[in-house]
């Protein structure tokens, strides 16, 4: 049986959860400030989103903008916070001033996540060696998705890597869920498709608006039906 095409949107409040799940969304990357490219959220934030939707929720560990870890017994509180308040699925993912990863800050938050399933996040995308780093980070519990573009330049430039590393399915390093994003557009569906890849990842696509605005639900519906009648062929051929 074919894997459902996953879709996730970007989501800041309940507002945008709601109208992200009324278009067809499968879950949410629940972030704050997207002037810092999303951070954590609140817990009252994370709070009002659970309440207001059933489709799972990510919440971002990130307290600065760029892919450094800073200050790592803030990101374990706000870890150990987020999982009292009902939290069990998380995106994060630091690297070191080498840019490989931050085995240490990664160890222990996951650590804290106690089993929760977690995104490596577009870190992967500014990685010294993107290979290496999925080998480093095989062992680690929990670990089911990478967000990537291929590339830090976004999908456009990152294709043909996304592309090599689908074929590589099920080899050392890369049994997590590939979910494309970062300047995803509609365009880009039949060759990721075609790939077999199957995750998709949507922040300022679904806000025709811009980010001062909500989620629109008839941006993210397009989207859905895209990937259900194209994608979702694709991937089940």
């Amino acid at each position: 049986m074919a894997t459902p095409v996953l879709l996730e949107v970007i989501a800041l409040d309940a507002r945008d959860a709601v109208a992200a799940q009324t278009g067809g969304a499968d879950r949410l990357e629940l972030v704050a400030d997207m002037r810092a490219d999303g951070l954590s959220p609140t817990v009252r934030t994370f709070a009002e989103v659970r309440a207001a939707v059933d489709i799972p929720a990510r919440v971002m560990l990130r307290l600065a903008d760029g892919f450094a870890a800073g200050d790592a017994d803030a990101l374990v509180r706000v870890a150990c916070d987020m999982r009292a308040a009902g939290a069990e699925e998380f995106v994060l993912g630091f690297l070191d001033p080498r840019d490989d990863p931050d085995l240490p800050v990664l160890e222990r938050l996951v650590a804290e996540l106690d089993g929760c399933r977690w995104t490596f996040h577009r870190a992967i995308d500014r990685a010294a060696d993107r290979d290496a780093l999925r080998r480093r980070l095989a062992g680690l519990p929990g670990l089911d998705t990478y967000l990537t573009a291929g590339s830090g330049d976004g999908v456009d430039a990152g294709l043909p890597t996304l592309l090599a590393e689908a074929a590589r399915r099920g080899e050392p390093g890369y049994a997590p869920r590939l979910m494309v994003g970062g300047g995803l557009r509609l365009d880009h569906l039949p060759r990721l498709g075609a790939a077999g890849l199957d995750a998709f990842h949507i922040g300022g696509a679904a806000r025709p608006d811009g980010w001062d605005a909500p989620v629109d639900a008839d941006a993210v519906r397009k989207w859905r039906t895209a990937l259900d009648a194209g994608v979702g062929s694709a991937v089940a051929h």
